[in-house]
């Protein structure tokens, strides 16, 4: 396997579980090395040992190393950029994945919530994305780095009984956006990806806090034209190819990987 990012630098939050953590072992097999930050230590400790394990059957691939961090707190964002740069010299590629949800709509979604989903949404995106770029502009032209936010099929068609998270994932494609322009003329590109529903542990408990679990997931799955979830490694796949060098010319750009959600509507 041709390892095109060998060698190169990188910060995946929520890096402990789920789209997170597959996107850590992909970045992985690139041979990349790999900040698994994450507010669940154990989660990451345990993504940590996952990498080594390929490693150990036969796959050359970079070095994975463990981070706790709440990214809504500057000191830890900050502390999580330089302890990258501590272990591997620089920074090439932030994932910003750390996300939380409920269900609920603006009547049924207590304050407290709302606070935490657009703390660790937003303001996390927003943070941590502040002290990566600081650190790209530190390196020289040809090492200015990129940034992949994890935004969401839901910032482009609304979801019913999500309100703060589809508000929360709306911010995070104009935040997208809003970053590219501002710093294309620095070198550093900007994406995001926009998943549809994932077959992740995030997901599954999200399910589980309805009355009928087996019934809530039998809808998720059904208002998936292509008829079933998502896989983490899917979306994996395409964060690193916004973070590679075949995205090159992307900057701004938002990757639907929905199975079909938002292109057309199922017959009824």
């Amino acid at each position: 396997m041709e390892q095109r990012l060998a060698g190169q630098v990188a910060i995946v939050t929520g890096g402990g579980s789920g789209i997170g953590r597959a996107t850590v072992l992909r970045l992985a097999t690139e041979g990349v090395n790999v900040v698994a930050a994450d507010y669940n230590l154990a989660g990451a400790d345990e993504t940590a040992q996952l990498a080594a394990q390929l490693t150990e059957t036969g796959e050359k691939g970079g070095q994975v190393v463990s981070f706790e961090a709440n990214v809504a707190k500057a000191s830890d964002a900050q502390a999580m950029v330089a302890f990258a740069v501590e272990q591997f010299g620089g920074l090439d590629i932030l994932v910003n994945n750390a996300g939380v949800g409920v269900a609920g709509t603006v009547l049924t979604t207590s304050e407290e919530d709302l606070d935490r989903i657009l703390s660790i949404n937003v303001k996390g995106t927003f943070i941590c994305s502040k002290y990566a770029i600081l650190q790209f502009l530190k390196q020289p032209l040809t090492r200015r780095g990129n940034i992949v936010n994890l935004s969401s099929c839901a910032a482009l068609v609304a979801v019913v009984d999500r309100a703060a998270y589809v508000a929360s994932k709306g911010a995070i494609y104009s935040l997208t956006k809003a970053m590219a322009a501002d710093h294309v003329g620095d070198g550093v590109r900007v994406n995001c990806v926009c998943p549809g529903t994932i077959d992740t542990p995030w997901v599954e408990r999200m399910v589980s806090s309805y009355t009928d679990p087996a019934e809530a997931r039998r809808k998720m799955v059904a208002r998936q034209p292509i008829g079933r979830l998502g896989t983490a490694e899917e979306i994996a796949a395409a964060i690193v190819y916004l973070a590679g060098p075949d995205a090159a010319f992307l900057t701004g750009s938002a990757l639907s990987i929905d199975g079909g959600f938002t292109a057309f509507k199922l017959p009824s």
